[in-house]
């Protein structure tokens, strides 16, 4: 009778009852903080239980109605990828890349339900040990402690910083011309990085009015995307700068050099915008000068009048 009686037990769980070392096991490096929450891996509670992953889940999914979004979630990929970045453990599973094989996270709550849909010795043994381990991972770091607040910081900072990457990148995409900037002594770099960021998002042609230019204004105009003219007026051509504009368009698009001595400040045209520049465009980041985008006049206004 009592090996009958084993047997009906062996049969009412899938989970097999073993003593499992489990004061060997680091219980606190299987816990993780994910969403804000303490929360630990299926994979890692079945080796606790002595089981295989996918039994956990399916007696987990048989009594899903136990486990709400706080007691258990699905992590996405993003978040195991990162999970996986961080845990040996993870990387050597070699699970997780695709995803039927995302995880499942359990909260401190879905970890205790575990222990009564499991039913078995060793899954209440192990939860008793997972549960001190939680207290003692609370103990060490509150969870309104300073370092949260400051982990929160940190990610809100890196939320913002990510979103403005992307409002850069969608610019540069959609070729949205950046509005006007103004730049101080030494700031070379950013001058010049503003003025290719306008010469980039060109779509049909640039015009730039100056009256003092010389080869770096060529390479500057270079880049232009194919298909875009590119016209310089300025009062005077010298020897040097008319052999360095031979030269250039001799292996590069060619530029449009012409004589224009009734101007005396500098504008920059880009498509239909018009670009006020209170310095010579050779001259980026030496002094004080800006770049003002004009709202009542029209490249083909402007135009005309030359």
């Amino acid at each position: 009778m009592a090996k009958k009686n084993d047997q009906l037990a062996s049969t009412a769980s899938p989970f097999k009852v073993q003593n499992l070392h489990l004061k060997e096991i680091n219980i606190e490096e299987l816990i993780y903080v994910i969403r804000g929450q303490r929360v630990m891996i299926d994979s890692d509670l079945a080796k606790l239980y002595n089981e295989e992953t996918k039994y956990l889940k399916r007696s987990v999914r048989t009594h899903i109605k136990r486990f709400p979004d706080d007691f258990m979630f699905e992590l996405t990929k993003e978040e195991y990828a990162s999970l996986r970045c961080k845990s040996s453990t993870l990387k050597s599973a070699g699970r997780g890349q695709h995803s039927k094989y995302l995880p499942y996270a359990f909260t401190k709550n879905g970890i205790a339900m575990l222990s009564s849909v499991l039913d078995s010795d060793t899954a209440i043994e192990a939860n008793i040990y997972i549960m001190r381990a939680f207290t003692k991972t609370y103990n060490l770091i509150p969870p309104n402690s300073d370092i949260y607040h400051r982990m929160a910081a940190i990610e809100h900072h890196q939320i913002e910083t990510d979103k403005q990457i992307n409002e850069v990148i969608r610019r540069l995409d959609a070729k949205v011309s950046p509005a006007q900037g103004i730049f101080y002594d030494g700031q070379v770099f950013d001058a010049y990085q503003f003025v290719c960021g306008l010469v980039r998002s060109a779509t049909n042609n640039i015009v730039l009015i100056d009256n003092y230019v010389d080869e770096t204004v060529l390479t500057l105009l270079d880049k232009r995307d194919s298909g875009v003219t590119a016209t310089i007026y300025t009062q005077y051509i010298s020897q040097q700068l008319q052999l360095d504009i031979t030269k250039h368009n001799a292996q590069y698009p060619p530029i449009k050099v012409e004589r224009f001595n009734h101007a005396h400040d500098r504008f920059l045209l880009i498509d239909d915008a018009v670009y006020h520049i209170g310095a010579s465009i050779k001259d980026l980041g030496r002094k004080w000068f800006a770049f003002t985008k004009m709202q009542d006049i029209t490249t083909e206004e402007l135009l005309s009048k030359i």
